[in-house]
């Protein structure tokens, strides 16, 4: 084999290993269906499950997927293990450490936010997690690239909520997320604290989003 040979296929294994990087915003189907997702984090002071979202998910038996971090899940650990146990909830990756720029670490400490919060997470579900979120939704094609290869797929959202937006009004946030919803939209909240109108706008756009034929799935309903 040529030099030239080895660098034209060096170049193709590393071309499409760049192609075959994604990152999920939407599920592929026309199904009036939408998959309800929350981030749970906790950054520079301590978070807590927002309990008048959940309660009021749980309540009226909606499925959803969140995304938590290893720092949060230390906090809330029972919380979420009762949360668990309702059979309704799928609980992802969101790194351990919530750091707001991944791109910038090494490999290495990619690798370990990652792994450290599944092993949290494979500790409170007993489940390895299929699904990771980058903190802020950033991230570089290194660590996507090294985030498929621990055997995960990168789900982010179809469009930004707002609600971490203290400006926000309850009926803003309704109104934006009906008009730019769509078929297999993933939609994006916090059930941290940090979704301020979220816990008083989500039975409004779950009402409105049912009567426009809509159902809600976890993601694991309709991603591999």
């Amino acid at each position: 084999m040529t030099k030239n040979t080895t660098f034209i296929l060096l170049f193709l294994i590393s071309f499409f290993s760049i192609s075959n990087a994604e990152v999920i915003t939407t599920l592929k189907t026309d199904d009036k269906v939408v998959a309800l997702t929350f981030d749970a984090c906790e950054t520079k002071t301590p978070s807590y499950l927002d309990h008048k979202i959940i309660d009021f998910l749980v309540s009226q038996k909606i499925p959803f997927t969140l995304f938590v971090s290893g720092k949060f899940i230390e906090r809330n650990f029972q919380d979420l293990k009762n949360l668990y146990n309702t059979g309704l909830v799928s609980i992802q990756n969101h790194s351990y450490s919530h750091n707001n720029h991944m791109e910038l670490l090494n490999e290495e400490e990619i690798k370990e936010d990652v792994l450290k919060n599944e092993n949290l997470i494979i500790r409170l579900t007993g489940v390895k997690p299929k699904y990771f979120r980058f903190p802020a939704g950033n991230y570089g094609e290194k660590a996507l690239r090294l985030v498929e290869s621990l055997g995960y797929k990168v789900v982010h959202w179809t469009f930004p909520s707002g609600d971490p937006d203290k400006k926000i009004t309850k009926e803003m946030l309704v109104a934006h997320v009906i008009r730019n919803t769509k078929p297999g939209s993933i939609l994006i909240f916090h059930a941290n604290g940090r979704g301020y109108k979220t816990g008083e706008a989500l039975p409004e756009i779950v009402r409105i989003l049912e009567q426009k034929g809509y159902r809600f799935i976890r993601l694991e309903d309709y991603l591999l």
